[in-house]
């Protein structure tokens, strides 16, 4: 790969052009969508298409959250939903790749390979099996089948955790080990702090994955106060005799923007996650 001092300016021009249109591909469609909630209905759908509106209707926003009706339930709905998935993913995904990764026994990387093999499974594989096993235990109509199973770790946080783990020195748990710790010590005293990073980024994954979920709320959930908001916005559509696209688009930005915001007071944080590859010295 060239660097940056044998690039030619046209090169550097050329790549930077290339950047900014693949960013602003990328940041036209929430521009339109923050544009449209704060249009009157009689020019959403206007042609030409107007990227400013002629006046701005910040009414569209309270008027979202009353057409909705249960916008403030449906907001603690998903709270509840992704607070819970955090907590098993970060949980149990931790203990696994802790198992895989810095304790020695027979068979453990073949049951890795087996394990990372799972994420070759469709979810609509599994969805109707799912769906029978969650109705046999009566947790149809419940959260349960939202949150429970992150408490039964998944492959690809298994395997990001599990890499983070492996870089990490082997005698700083040999020393602890001649301290008196047994494993779970180790895990909880030595190894976790030292993978607050990559632990960080499992929990965004999930968080923002959960935040977003649309198919598995509309499986298991029946009764409209319990939606959450991806769940919630559709519903909104439906119910609508004619699709008000200012209140839609409103409803849209109100879901999308927290998510931005935990993003954008963390993102230091992800991407030293991301780019980790051991402990620094």
């Amino acid at each position: 790969m060239m660097s940056r001092k044998s690039r030619g300016p046209v090169a550097t021009i050329l790549i930077y052009a290339l950047l900014l249109g693949a960013g602003l591909a990328f940041l036209a469609p929430f521009v339109w969508m923050v544009s449209t909630s704060l249009k009157p209905l009689n020019e959403t759908m206007s042609l030409p298409p107007r990227w400013m509106p002629s006046v701005f209707q910040w009414r569209n926003y309270p008027d979202a959250i009353h057409a909705m009706g249960y916008f403030w339930r449906y907001v603690g709905n998903t709270l509840f939903v992704c607070v819970m998935t955090v907590i098993g993913t970060v949980a149990s995904s931790s203990l696994a790749a802790y198992g895989f990764s810095r304790i020695d026994w027979k068979g453990r990387d073949k049951l890795f390979l087996v394990l990372l093999s799972t994420m070759m499974i469709p979810f609509p594989v599994i969805m109707v099996p799912i769906f029978g096993l969650f109705k046999e235990l009566g947790w149809i109509g419940t959260f349960r089948p939202l949150w429970v199973p992150a408490f039964f770790a998944g492959a690809f946080n298994v395997f990001l955790l599990r890499q983070f783990f492996l870089s990490l020195p082997r005698d700083i748990s040999d020393a602890a080990r001649m301290d008196g710790c047994n494993e779970f010590q180790i895990f909880l005293r030595i190894i976790l702090p030292l993978c607050k990073p990559a632990l960080l980024v499992v929990a965004l994954f999930q968080f923002m994955f959960s935040w977003n979920d649309f198919l598995a709320p509309l499986i298991f959930l029946t009764e409209q106060k319990d939606f959450t908001l991806a769940l919630g916005l559709q519903s909104f559509q439906s119910q609508q005799g004619g699709t008000a696209w200012h209140q839609l688009m409103a409803a849209s930005t109100l879901v999308v923007l927290p998510v931005l915001i935990l993003f954008f007071f963390t993102q230091r944080a992800f991407m030293e996650g991301i780019s980790s590859t051991g402990m620094k010295n």
